[in-house]
């Protein structure tokens, strides 16, 4: 599976809306961790890394914010600012979040729990092993 938005289903009530994200139904994975980030002061990115085995689903759950990605070949932004939209991204993938919103909010359901031998942190690394593969 590639890099891919996905929208989940956004039941509408004039009291508010629900959407839901259910694990090997909306998410195409287990999912083992969630995580979220915010309060990320101006200017500042969060990523800037890859994943060896990790696949993860990144919602923005309030305000915006963009994912910048990079599978070893080609680069595609992503500007997340729905909560009824997440962008999942397979392992392998660089990715990098900027331009974070006023209170941004970000989800992010991972596939696996906590690994740190799992992260590639240096982008000439990650594309030495996209090269490999």
């Amino acid at each position: 599976m590639c890099i891919e938005l996905l929208k989940f289903p956004k039941i509408e009530d004039p009291r508010g809306n629900i959407s839901v994200i259910e694990e090997l139904i909306q998410a195409p994975f287990k999912i083992e961790r969630v995580y979220w980030i915010y309060d990320v002061p101006g200017g500042q990115t969060r990523g800037g890394h890859a994943f060896k085995k990790q696949k993860e689903i990144i919602v923005a759950l309030s305000g915006s914010f963009e994912v910048v990605t990079h599978d070893g070949q080609n680069q595609k932004i992503f500007h997340l600012n729905r909560s009824y939209y997440g962008l999942y991204l397979p392992n392998g993938i660089w990715r990098q979040m900027k331009n974070f919103s006023t209170n941004a909010l970000a989800l992010v359901l991972s596939s696996t729990p906590f690994d740190k031998n799992d992260y590639v942190y240096d982008y000439d690394s990650f594309l030495k092993l996209k090269n490999k593969t």
